[in-house]
């Protein structure tokens, strides 16, 4: 993935993260997102070939993020998303020095507009006395079986030039 797109998608995810207020939805944690390589499997148990029960018995509980034929990330009642199509689910998390962050908490925490989060994790200042990471699980189905998973993170700290705008 081309590094423009990803910070699309950061953009969109930490925007889409801020919608889901009033339910309180439990955070992957950094272990979450490992990946064995070897098997293609999750931390969770989940791999490649396995079915919506596998994954949702697994990651029901959080907030995922689904773009359903390259449309725009959604995110769906767990009951609605159309895994029988060409699906891609993302479950997000970012990482303020190394602990998993609710963003609605944080936002509440610091006296910021929801709307100015990404600006606010991503600014000289706070990076230089802070650490920031966004991690993703991404899950790619076809024919309503996982047909590939990813698992990447964003470094804001390392990586940040090319985050601005």
């Amino acid at each position: 993935m081309k590094k423009p797109a990803v910070m699309f998608a950061a953009v969109v995810m930490t925007f889409s993260l801020l919608t889901g207020c009033g339910k309180v939805t439990p955070l992957l944690s950094a272990v979450d997102y490992e990946l064995d390589l070897d098997t293609n499997t999750t931390n969770k148990g989940v791999s490649v070939g396995d079915t919506p029960e596998a994954f949702l018995a697994a990651y029901g509980e959080y907030r995922i993020f689904t773009s359903v034929n390259g449309g725009e990330y959604q995110v769906f009642p767990t009951e609605e998303i159309p895994f029988g199509d060409s699906v891609t689910c993302l479950l997000p998390t970012f990482f303020i020095d190394g602990l998993p962050v609710d963003p609605d908490v944080f936002c509440e925490e610091n006296e910021i507009e929801k709307s100015a989060l990404l600006a606010f994790l991503t600014s000289d200042d706070y990076l230089q006395s802070h650490t920031v990471v966004y991690y993703y699980l991404t899950f790619t189905w076809e024919d309503g079986v996982i047909s590939e998973i990813t698992s990447r993170y964003m470094d804001y700290n390392e990586d940040a030039s090319y985050y601005m705008q």
